[in-house]
């Protein structure tokens, strides 16, 4: 499965980003990856849905998802996020405040994707 890819749940179109089990490096180059597919969007038409569960990360891949997270601000809808548990909770913290955005958190992909769908 592609980490970035377009889905369909209960007929809305999500763009789902896994990063679940990623490395550190791998979620610099996904994020990189990724900018481009959501640049090319229109304004205020996207849902994302995020999947970091068991995601590793650093310095560099925390500040690429905050300047992702900023960059994303004016495609996207509604974005959900999936996996935020120990230190990842912090970095989300951050992420938030850092972007302005407002990601919900969920504890499973389907809670996320029946959220999402209602957006």
């Amino acid at each position: 499965m592609e980490r970035i890819q377009f889905i369909q749940h209960k007929g809305k179109q999500l763009l789902h980003l896994d990063l679940a089990d990623a490395k550190a490096s791998e979620v610099v180059q996904l994020v990189r990856d990724a900018m481009p597919v959501i640049a090319d969007q229109p304004v205020r038409s996207l849902r994302t849905l995020t999947d970091v569960t068991n995601m590793k990360f650093n310095g560099e891949a925390t500040e690429a998802l905050k300047q992702f997270t900023k960059h994303n601000k004016p495609y996207v809808i509604a974005g959900a996020v999936v996996g935020v548990t120990g230190l990842k909770q912090i970095i989300y913290n951050a992420v938030l405040k850092f972007s302005g955005r407002n990601l919900v958190a969920f504890d499973t992909l389907d809670e996320a994707k029946d959220w999402l769908a209602t957006q």
